[in-house]
């Protein structure tokens, strides 16, 4: 029982020897990855760098106790991190300390969610959140995460704007005041990370250019040039501290809330699904969104802020050769040390460089091939990319989610309220019934109709079955039965029943009966609670197809034209 809440308790008792030499490793290779980030992604959010650093410590051992991926490594993430500039920038100014108090009390608030759905065993909700959205939300967030980095790799001034068209305009409005020294360690930085992760993608390319950026503005003291730099960081890890609560400010940041707990939930278990997959264990949603949760809490409680699973360091966590919840730990002791002792050596670190570790993480999720596929297999899952896209670059992060999701539900509703049926014939060579639109072979018969429901019938959806099975009759006179395949029918509501019921007695009264065909089990036994086999007795109890055009050939002179094989 306590292994199942606590899944590193089981890590533990069953430790190898021989994994400790790779945790070791991963842990110290993804904190050199971590610290850069961790300080650039806290300017994503409007945060002092010092902030990252601190969600880089404890909240992942918090991660630890109760998450159940052997290597998802969890930190800030850039996407995230833009959601929560866009949602607190509108009740306070980046930066104050008004802001941090938003930004703290927005994570105890997302840690208490995923802590919550968690507990009521909601993780399966994240198998509706369509890929489509994600996948668009991420593409136009990295442009928009992009854009927002201009005002550090240029050195210009740019109000806070949520909005790519806005931020393109701003841009081009303040070229004019370009810092070149800041453009030319931006530049340089950029170049130099892409070239390092082409040719040698396992060397810490970040932290070489954090050190090398800041030994350069310190050697030729280019802040007296207007280069900006991250500037004094305080020293040691934060004390323990309750958020401040404000019921009217969590009441309008509640809804961002829900949506950062999806989209980091999102990014977070598709990472640990796929390396789990291939070593072969298995990732409780549920038991990651508990996980999670006390991250964020302990993360909101110790100055840091919102925390998830990321793609990159998780994988070179796992590359690397991290095989346990161990190699977390050591990052987190590698960060803590850095408090401790190294912070005053960021001083010079300049913010041009931030911006361009920000800026290659973020590109290659910019993902050019995957809406040219989506519209090659589905048009609708290639409008929803499109749509979200869109939506994120002109009105911004939040609006942008939130649009494709809805536009998303709104699809699966249309979906679900337009089942597929299909009008059956009989292929007599292979012993099997097909839809006459793809095997016009199929053979049919004057008097009778036969039809396959592939979807679970319910209220929303019976109107559509009603119109469609109208249209079917009213094109042939000549109908005497209707046989109904229920094989693709997995569940039903008393709606549904009640509405089946009357086409039965409208039909009826027509002198056209029905049979119901290869009914599962769980509709069969609510058919059965709706007294069925006492109103139509034998009309449900029909295994297959065959069997029903067996029992009318042989007791119906009227059908007896029915040639097959029985």
């Amino acid at each position: 029982m306590w292994e199942k809440i606590f899944p590193i308790i089981g890590t533990l008792r069953d430790y190898r020897k021989e994994n400790l030499r790779g945790d070791l490793g991963a842990g110290l290779i993804v904190a050199v990855m971590l610290v850069p980030q961790a300080m650039a992604y806290a300017m994503i959010a409007g945060l002092p760098p010092v902030m990252g650093l601190y969600a880089s410590t404890l909240p992942i051992l918090a991660y630890i106790l109760l998450g159940s991926s052997r290597h998802l490594a969890v930190g800030p993430v850039a996407i995230v991190s833009l959601l929560i500039y866009e949602v607190c920038s509108k009740e306070a100014q980046a930066g104050s300390q008004e802001y941090i108090s938003t930004v703290l009390m927005l994570t105890m608030l997302v840690g208490i969610l995923q802590m919550i759905a968690g507990l009521l065993k909601f993780g399966f909700l994240a198998n509706y959140f369509s890929h489509a959205v994600l996948s668009g939300f991420t593409s136009a967030a990295a442009i928009i995460i992009c854009l927002s980095q201009m005002k550090h790799f240029l050195g210009i001034q740019l109000s806070n704007e949520n909005s790519a068209l806005r931020l393109i305009l701003l841009i081009i409005e303040n070229l004019r005041h370009t810092n070149p020294a800041t453009l030319a360690i931006g530049v340089c930085s950029v170049i130099g990370l892409l070239i390092l992760r082409q040719k040698y993608p396992k060397l810490p390319g970040a932290l070489f250019f954090v050190a090398a950026g800041t030994v350069i503005v310190y050697l030729f003291k280019l802040t007296d040039a207007g280069v900006k730099t991250v500037g004094e960081l305080p020293r040691g890890l934060p004390g323990f501290s309750l958020p401040d609560f404000d019921i009217a400010k969590l009441s309008s940041l509640f809804p961002a809330a829900l949506a950062i707990v999806f989209v980091g939930y999102m990014e977070s278990i598709s990472i640990a699904r796929y390396i789990a997959a291939k070593e072969r264990y298995k990732v409780d949603a549920d038991s990651e969104l508990r996980g999670l949760g006390l991250a964020n809490i302990v993360s909101s409680l110790f100055s840091g802020y919102i925390v998830t699973g990321g793609f990159s360091r998780t994988a070179v966590n796992y590359q690397a050769g991290g095989r346990t919840g161990l190699a977390s730990i050591v990052t987190a002791a590698v960060v803590v040390l850095i408090l401790i002792i190294l912070t005053p050596l960021f001083y010079y670190l300049p913010n041009a460089v931030l911006a361009a570790v920000i800026i290659v993480a973020v590109v290659v999720l910019i993902d050019i091939k995957e809406p040219i596929y989506l519209f090659k297999i589905k048009t609708a899952d290639g409008l929803t990319l499109v749509l979200t896209f869109l939506s994120t670059l002109l009105w911004g992060v939040e609006w942008g989610i939130i649009i494709g999701a809805v536009f998303s539900l709104g699809l699966f509703i249309r979906r679900s309220a337009h089942p597929y049926m299909v009008q059956l014939g009989y292929i007599q060579r292979e012993d099997v019934f097909r839809n006459i639109e793809r095997y016009p072979e199929a053979q049919t018969y004057p008097d009778i109709l036969m039809f396959r429901v592939d979807a679970s019938l319910y209220f929303a959806n019976m109107r559509f079955v009603e119109d469609k099975l109208r249209l079917w009759i009213e094109r042939n006179s000549e109908i005497k039965w209707i046989l109904v395949d229920f094989s693709g029918v997995n569940d039903i509501d008393a709606v549904a029943i009640s509405t089946l019921e009357d086409i039965i007695k409208t039909y009826g009264s027509r002198g056209i009966r029905f049979a119901f065909c290869s009914m599962k089990g769980p509709v069969r036994d609510l058919v059965a609670k709706a007294g069925w086999q006492n109103k139509y007795g034998e009309s449900v109890e029909y295994n297959s197809l065959q069997h029903a055009l067996k029992w009318i050939r042989n007791n119906y002179s009227a059908s007896n034209s029915i040639q097959m094989k029985a």
